[in-house]
């Protein structure tokens, strides 16, 4: 059975096929270079579970294939919350992790340590034929002035985990995958769809 994951991020795909293949090893992930290219809707929703949606149905409906896709970020305490949904955009381009990183950290610039919670939030949406499912998952920690590691992406190598004292880049892929916010919303999806009677949503619009 061929999946959809609406995403060209390579390493994104590669954490997909990680957790999902122990519980669905039937499954075969594709990504967006994988498929005939098609326009890709905006992510304007207000929420994670909104542009995961989004991006989940729009794979669907262009593709026939049954579709995954996530939407998540970095909500910092003392930016009240933010980058949120904007986590990737945060400095304006799209996708540019180091601008993004950068920004961050100049706004913290005088937000003394102790001072520096933050936790990555993740929804994940899946779209087929039988309507919808939407899971989440969160990792909560802190943030360091320097980046460290080359695992990760995104905020990853300022983002330590509560317990750890490696930021998320500087853990192993499958020791990351146990804690992160994606791996959570992963595996409960992975467990949704491997019952019996999942419990699916009916299609309905994102705000």
């Amino acid at each position: 059975m061929r999946v959809l994951l609406a995403s060209r991020n390579a390493k994104k795909l590669a954490e997909l096929r990680r957790i999902l293949a122990p519980a669905l090893p039937e499954l075969e992930v594709v990504g967006l270079d994988d498929v005939t290219p098609y326009p890709e809707v905006p992510e304007s929703g207000a929420t994670f579970a909104d542009n995961a949606l989004i991006k989940a149905r729009e794979g669907f409906q262009q593709t026939g294939l049954p579709t995954v896709a996530d939407d998540s970020g970095l909500t910092v305490d003392a930016l009240n919350g933010m980058p949120g949904v904007l986590s990737a955009r945060w400095a304006g381009a799209h996708g540019d992790d180091e601008a993004n990183l950068r920004l961050v950290l100049d706004q913290l610039g005088d937000v003394p340590d102790e001072r520096l919670g933050a936790a990555f939030a993740c929804a994940v949406a899946y779209v087929y034929e039988a309507g919808e499912i939407v899971t989440d998952g969160r990792m909560t920690g802190r943030l360091v002035r320097q980046p460290r590691g080359s695992n990760g992406f995104g905020y990853d190598p300022i983002f330590v985990p509560d317990g750890y004292e490696q930021t998320s880049a500087e853990l192993e892929p499958s020791d990351k995958d146990e804690i992160s916010h994606r791996g959570r919303a992963l595996r409960a999806l992975a467990e949704q769809l491997a019952a019996p009677s999942p419990t699916i949503n009916p299609t309905r619009p994102a705000r």
